[in-house]
């Protein structure tokens, strides 16, 4: 019973030690991963370029999902530079960086981003048409992007006080099919939209902080 008692007290002091050695190269990496997403998204996920969107304070869900899309080129993937850190770095885009992060890499930069504050872009807006697209919010994209699309908690992308220029180039996705759509009613009301519609909403989501 003893030695056996030994045994196992040498193995628990042997899975601590590897947990122990093991956790900093962990850190580590996901240091390394963040270092990079950060080089084109602003520190901490908030964008200050006005054709990259903050990813700050997007739910983990959507993020995973994003990423996985790039990583299966699911998605349009758009070269971009480096504008902080190491800005002597070759540019790159989402499908390259997420196809060299496994799945474990992925949740846990999507973890990181998902627990920052989202902070909205300041941006200038027409007030009447941001008062056209909040009533077609309301009609048309509340029910799942509630609070003007500022609730994180709904699983869906981020779209209160997002760059302005950034969603033009999202909804132009969408409607070309570069970007998947996984809800069929989705699809079916950008289909609905037309050109006026989609500038009012984008200015909503510019006039929200």
């Amino acid at each position: 019973m003893l030695i056996s008692l030994k045994i196992n007290l040498g193995s628990i002091v042997a899975l601590t030690l590897t947990a122990c050695l093991l956790a900093p190269a962990a850190y580590a990496d996901l240091n390394a991963n963040v270092e990079q997403c950060d080089g084109c998204h602003g520190v901490a996920g908030v964008s200050t370029e006005s054709d990259v969107p903050t990813i700050a304070g997007i739910s983990a869900f959507v993020l995973e999902e994003y990423m996985f899309q790039y990583a299966d080129n699911a998605r349009s993937c758009r070269e971009s530079k480096f504008r902080f850190g190491d800005t002597s770095l070759p540019a790159t885009d989402m499908c390259i960086v997420a196809a060299g992060l496994s799945e474990d890499e992925i949740t846990e930069v999507a973890g990181y981003y998902a627990a920052k504050d989202f902070v909205a872009a300041a941006q200038p807006f027409d007030a009447a048409l941001a008062a056209e697209g909040a009533k077609i919010h309301k009609r048309d994209c509340e029910k799942c992007h509630t609070d003007g699309g500022s609730y994180a908690d709904d699983d869906a992308g981020r779209l209160a006080g997002q760059w302005s220029p950034y969603l033009e180039e999202a909804f132009a996705d969408y409607a070309s099919g570069a970007r998947p759509i996984m809800e069929e009613k989705m699809q079916q009301k950008i289909e609905l939209l037309d050109a006026k519609s989609i500038t009012a909403l984008i200015n909503y989501y510019a006039s929200l902080r």
